[in-house]
């Protein structure tokens, strides 16, 4: 090879090899460097859980309020949308509710007959935090309403019926070897009342409340609806029971009116009827037809207010119709 007067520089194998080892030291030694300040500057953001988080009963029969405040740390994150991740749940079920939030409280209904167990954490966005999202540690609280006195003083066969989409009424039995001087009171609230109410009207039987005929109920469907049923007694203090149901759920409409039959011929009949009056519209409706004749008896379903029967047999001495209706 030519020397140095012939711009070529003559290199031994050790000088190549040395060389080639050190360049790719140091390739390695920059992606090591920069890997390792991106984990500096992901491990320095963090975020704290919510401060002040409880459960809050405003009285209302089982909803409740889970409410919390902003954690400090935010203070560094002023130009952050944060969110937060709440679960809850009764605490004997087996499943959480989950939910994404960015407001500070979040309502809703709970079986006091059970205790209440909520879970809250800080998110925050990828766009804060060099593109991974940061959450925090969660923040956990409990809730059991007062829940004086044995299970055995608490009502028994709660029976609530909404008559006709108009008339709701609710029953109950004593509970199981209460003291004779025990009576029950029912009270209730749904959203659109500003506290919970007293039932004005009790069915009594000897002195006793067994009962409550709620008067008229302004907005109150497709909305849960609370009830407890407590009560008192000298000689001990009594289980409270609380409810939970939507009143469209419980509604039992009043029996066909004016049932009438025309015999066609030997073999064809006709059966029509009128539904009662009220505000379910008709088309809310399937009738079902249970027809009888002598010893043979078949049921069927029509979502009219009409149906032609064909005798079997034009020498049939019974012939039976029973007509009910029922809300879809």
């Amino acid at each position: 090879m030519r020397g140095k007067s012939g711009n070529f520089k003559i290199l031994n194998l050790g000088e190549m090899a040395f060389t080639r080892l050190d360049s790719r030291c140091l390739y390695t030694l920059l992606i090591c460097m920069a890997f390792g300040s991106t984990l500096s500057s992901n491990a320095e953001i963090n975020v704290n859980a919510p401060q002040d988080f409880e459960i809050v009963d405003p009285g209302y029969l089982g909803y409740l309020y889970l409410q919390w405040q902003r954690p400090l740390s935010l203070d560094n994150f002023k130009e952050c949308t944060v969110e937060y991740e709440l679960k809850y749940r009764n605490i004997d079920s087996e499943n959480w509710k989950t939910v994404i939030t960015k407001n500070l409280c979040y309502k809703d209904g709970f079986d006091l007959n059970k205790g209440v167990e909520a879970k809250i954490r800080t998110l925050l966005p990828g766009q804060c935090t060099n593109g991974s999202e940061v959450q925090s540690s969660w923040a956990e609280v409990t809730y059991w309403t007062s829940l004086q006195g044995n299970l055995g003083t608490k009502i028994q066969d709660m029976d609530c019926i909404y008559y006709n989409w108009q008339d709701l009424l609710c029953s109950w039995k004593s509970g199981m070897g209460v003291h004779f001087d025990t009576n029950y009171n029912l009270f209730y609230w749904y959203e659109g009342l500003h506290h919970a109410l007293q039932c004005a009207d009790y069915i009594k039987v000897n002195g006793k409340n067994i009962g409550c005929r709620f008067p008229y109920l302004e907005s109150s469907d497709y909305k849960d609806f609370y009830i407890c049923v407590n009560g008192s007694s000298e000689s001990e203090p009594i289980r409270p029971s609380y409810f939970i149901f939507q009143l469209q759920n419980i509604v039992k409409p009043l029996p066909p009116d004016y049932l009438s039959l025309i015999v066609k011929s030997s073999e064809d009949i006709s059966l029509k009827w009128n539904m009662p009056r009220g505000p379910i519209p008709a088309k809310c409706f399937i009738y079902e037809i249970k027809f009888t004749e002598d010893d043979t008896t078949w049921v069927t379903t029509t979502v009219e207010n009409e149906i032609y029967i064909a005798r079997t047999s034009n020498e049939s001495k019974r012939l039976c119709f029973l007509v009910r209706q029922k809300y879809l």
